[in-house]
């Protein structure tokens, strides 16, 4: 047995050290002092809201933009802006993210429990009626005598699951407040999910609009510039390293989240290779580790039968008998569920199945014509094939498949 001496991670703590802060300066969560080229949307968010510093209730506020423009980060900021000049305590500013809290029980609750101190006064989980609880937080609100201002993250996702009935509970709870006055901030990337509300709620929730545009690769670059001072020491990143991560993000709708991504994953990379600087081909190492993540995922959750049609593909890939076609795959597939004991599904399930691996960019499938011979797909994977066989092994039940040897088979359309 080979003498291990030192610690297994002497090599990793004693490499070249490439982040100097916290390395979260680099994820979307992180709120800098000053928020590149969003200062005009700031500012109309602030010429809005300063009403609330006179103890008024500001205008509800809806705001759009595509993933990764800024939206929530200057929001966020503005939160700890009104807080700070918030001199003789009128304002009282929550955030909710309804990504996570879906549900109206679940809004009521939360904004509820963050402005009640005494704990044996919060409101449960479940168990309560959606009246009492919507009451409890109308009573609650109206102690503080202050102005509540309630940011909804992602507002369309609580809409699409739990319908707009919160919506309308929140934006009419000032006509039963008394003392004090309640403003809501909406935040979207989906511009159409308010087609899905009742008129009156939409009137008043989108009392204002805003939309954030995505960033362009110059203004990607003035963020990542900023963050890399903050996060890592001098000379570390190549200069061709933001322009990369910014014009790569550009592609991708402006995309500030995935700018900041790459730069830290290439950062990341770098240094546990125990590399002294950060260049190019970590940024495009980094670029492969984040897009095989997502199709990692992806794939982790497909449905069984899903998994055993992708199984098939590869299986006939590594074969290497050329074009794969629909008859094919089907025989493959019906070979290994059998294998497995496993329900043969129809071909036209199968074939609507790769359908829908195909929309998932996992395979890509073309339909090809004989004429009057009929019409199949020709299919291939678009995922590398050793990772994404090695993620469906790991299923229980393709497991058992490590030892399938396929049988030699004849072309069928």
């Amino acid at each position: 047995m080979d003498n291990i001496s030192g610690n297994i991670f002497d090599k990793y703590v004693n490499s070249k050290q490439i982040f100097k802060r916290d390395r979260e300066i680099l994820r979307p969560s992180y709120i800098p002092d000053e928020l590149p080229h969003r200062k005009d949307q700031i500012d109309q968010l602030a010429s809005i809201l300063v009403t609330a510093l006179r103890g008024d209730r500001p205008s509800n506020v809806l705001i759009f933009g595509k993933t990764g423009t800024g939206k929530t980060a200057s929001v966020k900021y503005l939160g700890k802006e009104i807080l700070k000049a918030d001199e003789f305590d009128r304002v009282i500013y929550l955030y909710m993210n309804c990504e996570v809290v879906d549900t109206q029980y679940g809004v009521l609750q939360n904004i509820g429990n963050m402005i009640i101190d005494k704990f044996e006064e919060r409101i449960p989980f479940t168990g309560w009626s959606t009246e009492r609880v919507y009451n409890i937080l109308r009573e609650k609100i109206d102690e503080l005598n202050r102005v509540v201002i309630i940011v909804l993250d992602e507002i369309d996702k609580l809409v699409y699951k739990s319908s707009d009935d919160v919506l309308y509970n929140l934006s009419r709870i000032n006509d039963d407040l008394e003392r004090s006055k309640v403003s809501l901030i909406g935040i979207s990337n989906d511009l159409k999910f308010t087609e899905f509300l009742d008129p009156r709620v939409r009137s008043r929730l989108g009392e204002e609009k805003m939309v954030f545009s995505p960033y362009n690769a110059e203004q990607l670059r003035d963020i990542l510039d900023q963050r890399s001072r903050l996060a890592f020491y001098p000379d570390v990143i190549d200069p061709g390293v933001p322009p990369l991560c910014s014009a790569l993000a550009a592609q991708e709708h402006g995309d500030a989240r995935r700018a900041l991504d790459l730069l830290r994953v290439a950062a990341e990379i770098a240094e546990r290779n125990g590399d002294d600087k950060v260049t190019e081909a970590h940024v495009y190492k980094a670029k492969n580790k984040i897009e095989l993540d997502c199709v990692t995922e992806a794939i982790k959750t497909l449905p069984t039968q899903s998994k055993l049609v992708l199984m098939s593909i590869i299986i006939n890939e590594e074969r290497g008998s050329g074009k794969l076609t629909t008859g094919e795959l089907y025989e493959t597939y019906r070979d290994i569920s059998q294998f497995i004991d496993m329900q043969i599904l129809t071909q036209r399930r199968v074939t609507d199945l790769v359908s829908e691996l195909d929309m998932m960019g996992i395979v890509h499938a073309r339909v090809k014509s004989f004429g009057r011979g009929g019409r199949t797909k020709e299919i291939d994977l678009s995922v590398p094939i050793n990772e994404t066989k090695k993620i469906l092994e790991e299923d229980e039940v393709l497991h058992p498949l490590k030892n399938y040897r396929p049988k030699n088979q004849t072309t069928l359309i």
